[in-house]
């Protein structure tokens, strides 16, 4: 299988592992992959939340984590490719940025509305960066602003279609009109009608190619759980994969094994559509805390937040359902009935422990 270049950088086989927060990819699992010939992903949601300082100074301890991360997931992969996934929705998503450049990531993935300022966080820097799409209008917008404003275009670009796992970047009429929000997405979803979007989007990027004689690799998101998936968006042009559910159920995952094993117990039924505090539709297994919070919405009831983790920009505590740093940390934390278990559509098919490496071989054949 043909190798993944980013500029000057080069990975081995064209997988880079998304972004999962909170403190599901930290340096375990990115360092893993990134030894095993793919690019890691730190996720930095709350990612310094088992730092002893984070309940007083959320956004220091998280600082903090950035280098230490990165630092260990190093260690494991000395020659690797490893990078950080940051929401644009992030609080201080600038400091951030800053502090993952100065940390020395060789690249920032930025989803979670459009990062429009981000190439100016990371001028004279070697970070490369890519904006996370999911459709050919926002994909347009993205380029056009860059191309506009600082004269550049991404180094690489990742489509998020609507089967992937956490926030999902599509309205729920969207993910209704691609079949993508029943609880029997292997039969409800219509493959074609975003495969179609996705040379939207392609269209798009060869418009921008062409302006500035320079390729943009592309990496397809959401759904890619066989070698099968990476066939496919290979087909339709793509030049990478990015795949997130698939590493969750490995030895190398920083998750706890409760996760892991939830994973490997939900059944196509148990994965649904929920709306997150952060305004967005998100996939998650459906657990005890969801049954609740689902419960609470029809009484016309929410929970009470007694501590803000000022994690988000646009966040009112006293307007949301339930407080998504606590719900996510719980999670982190094997605390399950407590927790939001998002998810990617294809979860329910995990049946073991794997090693990253043993994944990566199987998504390349072996090769």
């Amino acid at each position: 299988m043909k190798t993944l270049k980013i500029g000057d950088l080069t990975a081995k086989y064209p997988i880079i592992q998304g972004g999962m927060g909170v403190g599901i990819s930290l340096h375990s699992l990115a360092g893993a992959v990134a030894k095993a010939g793919g690019i890691g992903i730190i996720s930095t949601a709350q990612i310094g939340f088992k730092d002893p300082e984070f309940l007083k100074a959320p956004m220091e301890a998280n600082l903090r984590a950035i280098g230490e991360e990165l630092k260990k997931a190093r260690e494991i992969a000395p020659k690797g490719i490893i990078g950080f996934n940051i929401m644009v929705a992030t609080r201080n998503y600038a400091q951030y940025v800053k502090e993952a450049v100065k940390a020395g990531a060789d690249i920032i993935i930025s989803g979670a509305g459009l990062p429009v300022s981000l190439p100016e966080l990371v001028e004279g820097a070697k970070t490369k960066i890519a904006p996370i799409v999911s459709t050919a209008k926002s994909a347009l917008v993205i380029c056009k602003m860059w191309d506009r404003k600082y004269k550049r275009i991404p180094d690489l670009l990742v489509i998020e279609g609507p089967l992937a796992g956490g926030h999902l970047g599509f309205s729920r009429e969207d993910l209704s009109r691609y079949g993508a929000d029943t609880n029997d997405v292997p039969h409800t979803y219509h493959q074609d009608l975003y495969d179609a979007e996705i040379r939207g989007i392609m269209k798009v990027v060869k418009q921008f190619e062409e302006k500035y004689q320079q390729h943009i690799p592309v990496a397809i998101a959401g759904g890619i759980y066989t070698r099968e998936d990476v066939e496919h968006a290979m087909e339709l042009g793509a030049d990478a994969v990015q795949v997130a559910t698939r590493f969750v159920t490995t030895k190398e995952c920083d998750a706890p094994e409760s996760y892991k094993q939830a994973y490997i117990d939900a059944k196509a039924e148990d994965i649904v559509i929920t709306q997150s505090p952060v305004g967005m539709p998100g996939r998650a297994i459906v657990n005890p805390f969801l049954e609740k919070i689902t419960a609470m919405k029809e009484r016309g009831e929410k929970a009470k937040i007694t501590h803000c983790y000022q994690c988000l920009e646009h966040c009112d505590p006293a307007n949301i359902p339930y407080c998504i740093t606590k719900a996510l940390s719980n999670a982190a934390e094997g605390a399950l009935n407590d927790a939001l278990l998002f998810c990617g559509s294809n979860a329910y098919r995990a049946d073991k422990i794997e090693t990253v490496e043993a994944v990566v071989q199987d998504f390349v054949g072996g090769v």
